[in-house]
């Protein structure tokens, strides 16, 4: 009896052994334990650069550290412009993985960053290069003419084939690296967004001057384009009192920095400029693949495009209006079923007959059941080996 609890045990221990295993990348945790790279993991959560990183889980990466000194050198450089930072710190992210074995045995060669890969670069610029030096030493440059060469001082964390980050000995730059689109006129670019409607309303009502305050700060705006207007079960906005037009903007923004990939980590509720303390007004994130949505309690709204990322900045477009539970008033309950007539009773199903809605039912729980299974079979097989060496030793 005691030798089957303990089998029973080692058994128990396999089947929570795969649920207890953390998956993804965490740049930020990888970098916490070092004093050394303080400034950079600061950054890198600033500009959400991390969230950029982490969501390439499983592309191949090469992350190039600098040192407290360094970074200050770049902070300085890039004029403390967050977004200008941001530039930099995309170019160090490096979209392939580099090592000195790798680099020794295939020499140098041009390799993309997370900066070309955003769309903001313009030809090689975005790019690095990867450079054998003498002595056994490498480093990284960026791809413009006669740019000078960083050297790799030191690998700092290898997961071969995989994921490495090198402390270099400078930041990579190149003369326009720093540039940042221009955000002095907002209504302008919610005009060239096919958001004219949205534009008016923000500058008839004045909440164009409580976005730009928070601009600063740090703000997400969703701008729903012209269609959204016209959309079934939009609200008719021209007979909203100023109050609840005011609101209704100001439910479009959020308080604090959040691009499409950080948005896709977001969890729980977000507060809106419209947010109250007891926490009306919030809006929640849905996130299936690369596809974005925003849940009011209401409704959904598909998140479309960036039209700009100016950290700590960003203006995103949506498809539909967010209206929140406040101002749509509460949802009309779901129609139940119709009662049978008392004349026509239904007739009572044998007992070794389930009904077609039990039986429904039950088949709904079998899926379920089996979804479960099959998304834990990876990790089960994971575990195999630890379960085997396991149950070896008790029996």
């Amino acid at each position: 009896m005691e030798m089957r609890r303990v089998v029973a045990a080692a058994w128990l221990a396999c089947l929570l052994l795969p649920m207890a295993s953390v998956r993804g990348r965490n740049i930020t945790a990888m970098l916490a334990g070092y004093k050394e790279y303080k400034l950079y993991n600061k950054y890198l959560s600033e500009t959400k650069v991390c969230d950029e990183i982490n969501a390439r889980d499983s592309t191949s990466m090469t992350i190039l550290l600098l040192s407290d000194d360094a970074m200050s050198t770049l902070v300085s450089d890039a004029g403390e412009s967050l977004a200008a930072i941001k530039n930099a710190l995309r170019l160090l992210s490096v979209l392939d993985y580099y090592d000195r074995k790798k680099v020794k045995k295939f020499g140098s060669e041009s390799a993309d960053t997370l900066y070309q890969a955003t769309g903001d670069a313009v030809s090689v610029t975005g790019n690095v290069k990867v450079t054998d030096l003498d002595g056994g030493k490498f480093g990284f440059a960026s791809a413009t003419t006669g740019a000078e060469v960083s050297t790799v001082t030191k690998e700092v964390k290898t997961m071969p084939f995989k994921f490495s980050i090198l402390e270099i000995s400078a930041p990579i730059e190149f003369d326009g690296l720093f540039d940042t689109p221009s955000t002095s006129n907002l209504t302008r670019l919610l005009e060239k967004a096919g958001c004219k409607q949205f534009a008016a309303l923000v500058a008839s009502t004045g909440v164009i001057k409580t976005y730009e305050s928070a601009m600063d700060k740090g703000l997400t705006l969703f701008a729903p384009n012209d269609d959204a207007f016209q959309a079934k079960g939009a609200p008719n906005v021209k007979k909203m009192s100023s109050a609840d037009l005011v609101t209704l903007l100001k439910y479009h923004a959020l308080s604090g920095y959040y691009p499409k990939t950080s948005l896709k980590a977001a969890k729980g509720s977000l507060h809106t400029l419209a947010s109250t303390k007891a926490g009306k007004n919030d809006i929640s994130v849905v996130a299936k693949g690369d596809d974005v949505s925003l849940a009011t309690g209401v409704g959904k709204s598909r998140v479309a495009d960036t039209v700009l990322d100016n950290t700590p900045f960003c203006l995103l477009t949506v498809d539909r209006l967010l209206v929140p539970v406040e101002l749509a008033g509460a949802p009309e309950p779901a129609p139940g079923p119709a009662a049978a007539p008392l004349s026509s009773p239904p007739a009572p199903q044998p007992a070794d007959a389930p009904s077609e809605a039990a039986d429904h039912a039950n088949h709904k729980a079998k899926k379920a059941s089996f979804a479960v299974a099959s998304r834990s079979i990876g990790g089960a097989f994971a575990a195999a080996a630890v379960c085997s060496v396991v149950l070896a030793s008790v029996l």
